[in-house]
C-alpha cells in the first residue's frame, strides 16, 4: 500500500482510541517502510516486506505497550501504527511475514489488493469513514467527555462551561 493510506488508516483508528497519539501512530504506521533505510544505511541488506515487516513483531509490541509497561501510551501508539501498516499490506497480493521462524506469508482476505490501484483507496476510505462515523455516533474519544473533533455546543452550554451568546453563534457548527 501507499503511505497515504498507511497514514489515513492508522491517523482515523487512533483518533477514535486517543487523538493526541495520531502523530505517534502515523510514525509508526510509516516504520516498516523507513526502517527499512535505516537498516540499509547502517550496511545491513534487507529486501522489501521482510524484517521489517513482521506481523508477531508489530503485535507483541503493542501488547508490550498495553500491558506490561508504556509512558503515556507513546510505545502502544507507535505499534499499533505499525500493526496497521502490516494488516494493510497483509491485503496485497505480496503479503507479509508471521515473523522469523516462518518463510510462509500471511494475506488477508486471500490478498487481492495491489499496491497503487483504486482497491487500496477504496479500503483505507471506508475504514476512515467508519471511524468518523463511529465518533459522530459515540463521541467516545479516550477517557475524557472532551471531543477534540466534533464539538457539543448545547452540553457545554447546559454544564456551564460557556454562554449563551458563544452556544448561538456555534449551535449548528458540527465539525
Amino acid at each position: 500500500m501507499k503511505w497515504v493510506n498507511h497514514i489515513a488508516i492508522a491517523g482515523s483508528v487512533t483518533a477514535v482510541w486517543r487523538p493526541e497519539l495520531v502523530p505517534l501512530a502515523v510514525l509508526g504506521a510509516t516504520a516498516p517502510d523507513w526502517l527499512e533505510w535505516v537498516y540499509k544505511a547502517t550496511g545491513h541488506h534487507v529486501r522489501h516486506r521482510t524484517v521489517t515487516h513482521y506481523l508477531s513483531v508489530w503485535f507483541f509490541g503493542l501488547l508490550f505497550g498495553l500491558w506490561v509497561w508504556d509512558w503515556h501510551h507513546v510505545i502502544a501508539a507507535f505499534c499499533a501504527g505499525g500493526l496497521s501498516h502490516v494488516l494493510a499490506d497483509a491485503l496485497t497480493i505480496q503479503g507479509v511475514p508471521l515473523g522469523w521462524w516462518s518463510d510462509r506469508r500471511f494475506h488477508l482476505f486471500g490478498g487481492r489488493l495491489r499496491t497503487g490501484q483504486m482497491g487500496e483507496y477504496w479500503v483505507a476510505g471506508a475504514l476512515v469513514l467508519t471511524c468518523v462515523g463511529f465518533a459522530a455516533v459515540t463521541r467516545n474519544f479516550g477517557a475524557s467527555d472532551y471531543s477534540p473533533f466534533f464539538w457539543d455546543y448545547a452540553d457545554y452550554y447546559h454544564q456551564g462551561l460557556i454562554d449563551g451568546k458563544e452556544w448561538k453563534e456555534n449551535r449548528f457548527r458540527w465539525l
